[in-house]
């Protein structure tokens, strides 16, 4: 079923979702045994983002396998096409991770104004990289989302953007629907992130390729750089300079020159970390369990959660290490054993923000107590993540206190108790943690929400369950 959202879908994104959520239902894990099998991620949602953008944006013709086939990246898909690029799916299983895409590019500035409202579903990253795109070309367009993506403030965009040349008109906060008037006269900025944040620094950049001159990008923390590397692979001009005296550890500038010719590219995106976690943890917390998650990206900026598995005592291993495009990817084989409670130190939060909800079920198995820092991003997701990690905990029975940035788990080393129904509120996050805690808990654990899961994982509960899960309907 597809919600109401208030405006009418473009056709290729509503029966993509039309099939994606024809099985929507309340989902159940029960207890499993040992999960033992070879799986591969799907595609890097971060990345699959991006090379449809950038091929949007080039010049001749991007061809790229491996791409993430869920709700979020076809609404990036179809907003494009509304921009005038040509994209097509070919479903011909090659040899590569699966099926290939082609966009034919309008090249950086040639875009056409949307003939309707750019319908963006669920998808945060969408909006708020296609803020910078849409900012940098003379029209009118207007992005809406569903109820999550509605709620979830723009600001942080929007605040760059307008300094640029944009305007916005908005709901309270920037919230979408967002009116966008863009210019091709933008003014080129340098911009201090308030806080570490790849969707902005994203925006701003792609915002600044059809901008006269440099545009920079101060960054005291780092964040994920698929940006800046695809970019380059494109053919632009980005400088990224260290400045450790001027941000302290870890601090760059990072500068685009405006104008440049992108090229299309030949792309092939590795497995999403972020994705791939799900597996990972729920191989880690069943003992006797031997699982390979093959063609995981494993960028330093996104590897945060497998150092703190690791460092809970975890037996994760990086085989077949190898690089894609750009990227570092490889396998990784985990086997089930006991992990112990640890302190996340808050500055690897850029590193992992996303993997804080299947950290906490690690946690929740872990023998002593988990503290997580620096968590007030959790609360900017799909849902405010770390009040429905906390609402989840407590429905199955785990100890733990919340602050507004922190979280901390007691974990016993023995089986949580399990048995409650956990609310979603449409974070495919949230859905996937607390089905991977029903797979260690005394007592089946269930969402309310399956459909969420296709926004970043199609098929989750079947690779699950290939590997000895045990998630159904309700």
């Amino acid at each position: 079923m597809v919600r109401d959202r208030g405006v009418a879908f473009l056709p290729p994104f509503r029966e993509a979702v039309l099939s994606l959520r024809a099985h929507s239902a309340k989902l159940v894990a029960r207890p499993a045994g040992r999960l033992q099998g070879r799986v591969c991620a799907p595609g890097d949602k971060s990345i699959s983002h991006r090379a449809l953008m950038f091929g949007a944006l080039a010049l001749g013709e991007t061809t790229v396998r491996g791409l993430l086939d869920g709700e979020d990246v076809l609404a990036t898909a179809a907003a494009l096409r509304a921009l005038g690029a040509e994209i097509t799916h070919v479903r011909d299983g090659g040899p590569l991770s699966g099926d290939l895409w082609r966009i034919r590019g309008f090249g950086v500035g040639g875009g056409r104004e949307p003939a309707d409202v750019l319908e963006l579903g669920n998808s945060g990253t969408s909006a708020r990289l296609l803020a910078g795109i849409l900012a940098s070309h003379p029209f009118t367009s207007i992005m809406t989302g569903d109820a999550s993506l509605r709620r979830r403030p723009m600001h942080r965009v929007i605040e760059p953007l307008t300094r640029m040349g944009g305007r916005f008109e908005g709901r309270e906060g920037g919230r979408l629907p967002l009116a966008i008037v863009g210019t091709d006269e933008m003014v080129p900025i340098e911009y201090r992130l308030p806080v570490a944040s790849a969707q902005v620094k994203s925006a701003i950049l792609l915002a600044g390729l059809n901008t006269a001159g440099e545009t920079t990008v101060v960054e005291p923390e780092p964040t994920r750089d698929h940006t800046e590397r695809m970019l380059r692979h494109f053919g632009a001009e980005v400088r990224v300079v260290l400045a450790p005296g001027e941000l302290g550890d870890g601090g760059k500038r990072i500068t685009v020159v405006g104008w440049p010719e992108l090229l299309g590219r030949d792309i092939v995106v590795p497995g999403d970390p972020s994705s791939a976690a799900f597996a990972v943890v729920a191989a880690a917390i069943r003992p006797g369990s031997d699982v390979t998650i093959e063609n995981v990206g494993v960028n330093p900026l996104r590897a945060g959660l497998y150092q703190t598995l690791r460092d809970m005592g975890a037996d994760i291993a990086f085989e077949n290490e190898r690089e894609v495009g750009g990227e570092p990817v490889a396998d990784l084989h985990v086997k089930g054993g006991v992990l112990k409670g640890v302190e996340v130190p808050p500055e690897r939060a850029p590193s992992m923000i996303d993997e804080y909800p299947i950290l906490a079920i690690a946690a929740a198995c872990a023998k002593g107590t988990t503290r997580m820092q620096g968590l007030a991003e959790l609360r900017a997701k799909e849902s405010d993540r770390l009040a429905s990690v906390s609402a989840g905990l407590f429905a199955n029975g785990v100890k733990h206190e919340m602050g507004l940035a922190d979280l901390v788990v007691h974990g016993t080393g023995a089986p949580p108790a399990g048995g409650g129904l956990v609310a979603t509120h449409l974070d495919h996050r949230i859905a996937m943690s607390f089905l991977v805690l029903g797979l260690a808990a005394r007592e089946p654990v269930a969402i309310d929400d399956g459909s969420p899961i296709e926004t970043s994982f199609p098929g989750f509960a079947q690779l699950m369950n290939g590997l000895g899960a045990r998630i159904e309907a309700a």
